[in-house]
């Protein structure tokens, strides 16, 4: 990727804020929240935080930054209720977001994720910051323990990106564990079992990497930010690592009803970053193990409902809307198999690992071969009802298993991804 000339911190957030940065002068620790009409969540969040900067690194000067996307609720006054420690300094950002941002929000209800945690990389970065640790503002199960576990893996231990390992119900995370960490992990052969996870502790080096990415501005940095930092990290050979963090409990959403446009978003970010990183990719064999940071155990998180019935129906409606298209790029004995799963009863409902991956890998060469930006829309636009049939088979399997039994399934289909690369070269070219 190509870098940019960096701006001015004081281009891009508040006067308030300017000065509040201008007085601090310097920081050890930014903790950074993202918010947009967070007001019933973000107040525990901002209490974890603190709580957990005064436990576990009382001795080092920390900012806590609110960075928000123009909130029209209490999510501002709720921070500032929250303080608990008056040594510590809490900036809050306004960031003005046209409506079409708001309408294209993709982690949360939060508008212009990317530009949010632009802004509080540049505060980081501005401060000095050893480590920078990002929260997601709709957290209920944070505590003040994660901010030790994001943050001493790169204080302590040198690790430049800790991403967060969670115990989540099988029904959330749905385009995490049907697409983005088996993808990302058989591409760059890192196995990252959140690379989209929201919460994040990030060193003071690869902030600087990032600021001078030419992203900023784009749809990836916009609407993938999550899949783009940890695709830079793993590729520009940073340290990675992983932290268990024990149960995720947020605002989950059945992925019927709410995740079609998150779908689409981060899945043409993971295909874009296939052509910045493809020499890269192309080499990787086979996977290995992240190290992991703090103790993993068995912990039970929150159920999800989730709705069988539309899902399946919405897939059968792709395929009759997108047959045409799909024709033109996929192989015709793909197109069958679609077909005969499309056949299927409810109960009987299935749709193979084997079949998935492979239209997974047809997809991805389809959109990086094509240079007309609107067919490339198309084109990921389309793959959402066949997201919607695969989780649909996936709930048919997994029915009767708990969470943990469930994860095997994914980890099995993880490996089918890994064993199929060979067709995803072949077809690359």
């Amino acid at each position: 990727m190509r870098t940019k000339k960096k701006k001015n911190i004081l281009d891009i957030i508040d006067e308030e804020a300017k000065r509040q940065i201008e007085e601090i002068e310097q920081a050890d620790i930014v903790v950074g929240i993202p918010s947009f009409n967070n007001e019933k969540t973000i107040g525990h969040v901002v209490k974890a935080a603190e709580y957990g900067l005064a436990k576990y690194f009382p001795n080092q000067k920390a900012v806590l930054v609110n960075s928000d996307g123009g909130s029209t609720d209490r999510t501002k006054e709720a921070v500032r209720d929250a303080g608990v420690y008056h040594h510590l300094h809490t900036i809050l950002i306004d960031h003005p977001v046209s409506p079409a941002a708001q309408v294209i929000a993709t982690y949360n209800g939060i508008p212009g994720k990317g530009s949010a945690l632009r802004a509080i990389f540049e505060i980081a970065d501005r401060l000095g910051a050893k480590v920078c640790v990002l929260l997601d503002s709709d957290l209920r199960s944070v505590t003040p323990e994660w901010i030790e576990l994001l943050a001493r893996p790169i204080i302590r231990r040198g690790y430049d990106y800790v991403a967060p390992y969670y115990s989540r119900h099988k029904y959330d995370g749905t385009i995490t564990n049907m697409i983005v960490y088996p993808l990302t992990r058989a591409l760059y052969g890192k196995r990252v079992r959140q690379p989209i996870g929201g919460d994040f502790g990030i060193s003071k080096r690869l902030i600087k990497t990032f600021l001078e990415k030419d992203v900023w501005n784009t749809d990836v940095a916009r609407y993938g930010i999550d899949i783009w930092m940890t695709t830079v990290a793993i590729n520009e050979d940073f340290r990675i690592c992983q932290a268990f963090l024990g149960a995720k409990i947020h605002d989950a959403k059945d992925p019927s009803k709410s995740l079609g446009p998150m779908f689409k978003q981060v899945v043409a970010t993971v295909f874009r970053l296939m052509k910045e990183y493809e020499n890269r990719w192309k080499e990787v064999k086979e996977s290995t193990p992240t190290a992991m940071y703090g103790f993993v155990s068995e912990v039970y998180p929150e159920p999800v409902e989730i709705t069988l019935e539309p899902m399946i129906e919405k897939f059968r409606i792709g395929l009759k809307e997108n047959e045409t298209l799909w024709s033109s790029f996929l192989p015709k004995e793909r197109l069958d198999e679609l077909s005969s799963i499309a056949s299927l009863s409810t109960e009987k409902f299935n749709f193979p690992v084997e079949v998935w991956v492979k239209t997974v890998y047809d997809f991805a060469v389809a959109f990086n071969k094509t240079e007309d930006t609107s067919q490339k829309e198309r084109i990921v636009e389309s793959m959402t009802s066949l997201y919607f049939g695969r989780v649909a088979s996936f709930v048919v399997e997994s029915k009767d298993l708990k969470t943990y039994d469930a994860e095997l399934l994914i980890e099995t289909q993880a490996l089918k991804f890994e064993e199929l690369k060979p067709y995803l070269l072949e077809k690359w070219g």
